[in-house]
């Protein structure tokens, strides 16, 4: 009995020890096995990822993801996220990896990995016609604002830090309304979206001031993927070079797919 009680003990700390234990990477085979991949996307972000009239998700990062789910030969299901929970989405296993827009920073790069760039994105900071802001030191003293957890959100808070006052939206449509709405002075924000969105909001008074960066963009994966993160850059590689992936951008944005950086 005694032999009995030990080895119900030990199996009991092994089973916890395996529930406490991360989930493991997936691989390609594994994905190939289940014959599905979640992907996660965003949605509120025109036009890399927005809701058609179907109210389905549509757009360039979803095309991309269709056709990265097409290469591997299995479905793909379409996880819909903000800009503030694709890390969580994808470290939980919420997710498989995600097409979401995602600028590649090292500061990010501690917690996800990084495909080679498969888009990039202009980062403008916009403002009223009539403030004079030219450069970062410029916004010293004025309400900016910035989706949170943003490349933008990065970039003011390590290079401004107190000397700006930051607020952070959720998602993208608040931080347009609340520059509309003068509830921040300035806002950092995606180049191309901002000039639709302000074009059609003439009575604003707001415009381009001046470039915060070209980012560019990686498909998002856990640490620990190595062997899917491999599969996907030969696919990034594939599709620029046999001319796809320049066929969604001239779908989506009626110019050529930039020159992208490799690494």
């Amino acid at each position: 009995m005694k032999f009995l009680r030990v080895a119900a003990a030990a199996l009991m700390v092994v089973g916890l020890a395996t529930l406490a234990r991360p989930a493991a990477a997936q691989t390609v085979d594994e994905i190939l096995s289940k014959g599905s991949i979640n992907i996660g996307v965003l949605v509120d972000l025109p036009p890399y990822g927005i809701l058609n009239d179907k109210q389905e998700p549509d757009g360039y990062d979803i095309d991309v993801a269709k056709l990265l789910g097409k290469y591997m030969g299995v479905k793909v299901n379409l996880v819909q996220l903000t800009s503030p929970n694709r890390i969580p989405f994808l470290i939980t296993n919420k997710v498989d990896l995600i097409v979401a827009t995602f600028g590649v920073t090292p500061e990010r790069a501690k917690t996800v990995l990084f495909s080679i760039p498969y888009s990039a994105i202009e980062n403008v900071v916009f403002a009223p016609k009539d403030k004079k802001i030219t450069s970062l030191e410029d916004l010293k003293g004025l309400r900016v604002g910035v989706p949170r957890g943003t490349v933008q959100d990065v970039i003011l808070s390590s290079t401004l830090g107190d000397t700006v006052k930051m607020s952070r939206f959720d998602d993208d449509p608040s931080s347009y309304q609340a520059l509309i709405t003068h509830q921040v002075d300035a806002l950092a924000e995606t180049g191309l979206t901002g000039d639709t969105i302000f074009a059609q909001n003439p009575g604003a008074g707001i415009e381009r001031k001046f470039i915060l960066l070209e980012q560019p963009n990686g498909i998002t994966m856990r640490k620990d993927q190595w062997n899917l993160h491999q599969w996907v850059n030969t696919f990034i590689y594939f599709v620029k070079n046999n001319g796809e992936l320049n066929a969604i951008h001239e779908k989506w944005f009626h110019k050529p797919l930039p020159n992208l950086p490799t690494f």
